[in-house]
This record gives C-alpha cells, structure tokens and sequence, in this order.
C-alpha cells in the first residue's frame, strides 16, 4: 500500500516513521520517500491502524495513493 504522509520535514522525521510504521503487527516492511511524503508499506495492516499510528508519531496520514 503507498500512503501519503504529511507533516515529514526532515531525515529524522523519516527515521521516525519507517521505525514507528514497521513495528505495527502485520508490516513486513515499510519504505518512506521523503522527498515525496509518501510512504510504500508491505504487510496486513488497515488504513485505519496506519492513521492511528501516524498520529501517535505526530504526523499525518493524507490518504492512500
């Protein structure tokens, strides 16, 4: 699934992201681009969990692509 993810400014903020989204149950891997605030995830997880997530790490989810 590729998600847009708004709020990444910085190599930290992708850090952040890819760490945070790939320790969600059911991700077996997480890739972010951060030039184009998106993000390629692989796995068995719901839009739902991956907004959840993206806003307990302070960023937000802009939808799926």
């Amino acid at each position: 699934m590729r998600i847009r993810i708004n709020g990444m400014s910085c190599s930290h903020c992708q850090a952040r992201v890819e760490k945070g989204l790939s320790e969600l149950d059911g991700v077996t891997s997480v890739r972010v681009d951060l030039p184009t605030g998106t993000a390629t995830v692989v796995g068995d997880v719901t839009e739902d969990r991956l907004r959840t997530a993206l806003d307990d790490l302070g960023y937000e989810y802009g939808g799926k692509l």
